[in-house]
């Protein structure tokens, strides 16, 4: 609880639908045991941040609890699922665990991990074109637009790029965000956008400001996950920890030290909670999104 908002008391109802809307929405039955993999995938794991930004950002332009808010975050979040079992591969960072488990390809091999990140994929832009007008033609259009973007090669794949091409070089500051902003907080981004989409009209100063907000507050998280990466172990953070020191990846912890990393996501939390003042929103409808900045840099895994 912070500032007399129960975060925990908004976020259990929200993450109660956004998991029953994706356990419905991956569909057990798919061809040859690939509904399991993509279940394995997406259910039972995770904290879920995209989808409670997109549910927190619609809240802000009101429109809470709309169904074109559950398909956004549930699609954002298929879209997470589907870049990690692929940055999960042999190909990619050759991990083995994920969320507390053995990462897809191990568990179902790589053929159908790669089968399953595709398929989540289209999943993803499926459940962003319903044919029930539960979404009007134009916040669809919008959605889509919104999605493609920053999961394509100006977003997260074009981060993951150059990550890649990055191991064993040594990135400055401007090159290392540069990076960030599209692997991780392209998405992160994306999530609030997607919110907001889903709502009413706001202005374009306000609009501005929230996208000042994704932005640091994605960058945020990505600083945080460098830190937790050096000083958490593998059993709370669900992942292989200390895998980006082993691969000689460029981290704001290598580039900057650990306390003044540590410095820098406190100055982006507040760079984000300055941007969602800067809304002029309803300061009551902006407290989830000011509760869920405040978990990115606290959280412990």
């Amino acid at each position: 609880m912070s500032g007399g908002f129960d975060l925990q008391a908004w976020m259990q109802p929200h993450l109660a639908r956004v998991e029953q809307a994706l356990m419905g929405w991956v569909d057990a039955a798919a061809p040859a045991e690939l509904g399991q993999a993509m279940r394995y995938a997406v259910l039972d794991g995770g904290k879920r941040l995209r989808p409670l930004l997109v549910l927190a950002a619609a809240e802000a332009v009101g429109a809470p609890a709309s169904d074109a808010a559950l398909r956004a975050a549930c699609a954002i979040e298929l879209i997470h699922a589907y870049s990690l079992v692929h940055d999960d591969m042999p190909c990619m960072d050759n991990d083995v665990l994920r969320r507390g488990k053995p990462t897809v390809h191990v568990q179902f091999g790589e053929a159908q991990a790669l089968l399953a990140g595709d398929a989540l994929q289209s999943l993803a832009f499926e459940l962003l074109t319903p044919t029930d007008r539960s979404m009007s033609a134009d916040t669809q259009a919008r959605c889509v637009g919104l999605l493609a973007r920053a999961s394509g090669y100006w977003g997260m794949a074009g981060g993951q790029a150059i990550d890649l091409a990055s191991v064993g070089r040594k990135l400055n500051e401007d090159q290392l965000r540069q990076m960030h902003r599209l692997k991780t907080g392209a998405l992160l981004l994306c999530s609030v956008e997607l919110g907001a989409a889903c709502g009413a009209a706001v202005s374009e100063a306000a609009q501005q400001a929230l996208t000042r907000f994704g932005q640091a507050m994605g960058l945020a998280f990505q600083v945080v996950d460098d830190i937790l990466d050096v000083t958490a172990d593998s059993a709370t953070l669900g992942k292989t920890a200390g895998k980006d020191a082993a691969a000689d990846k460029p981290t704001y912890v290598a580039l900057m030290g650990l306390q003044a990393a540590q410095r820098h996501a406190d100055e982006l939390a507040q760079e984000a909670l300055q941007a969602l003042h800067d809304t002029g929103l309803n300061g009551i409808a902006l407290q989830p999104l000011k509760a869920l900045t405040a978990m990115v840099v606290q959280r412990q895994h």
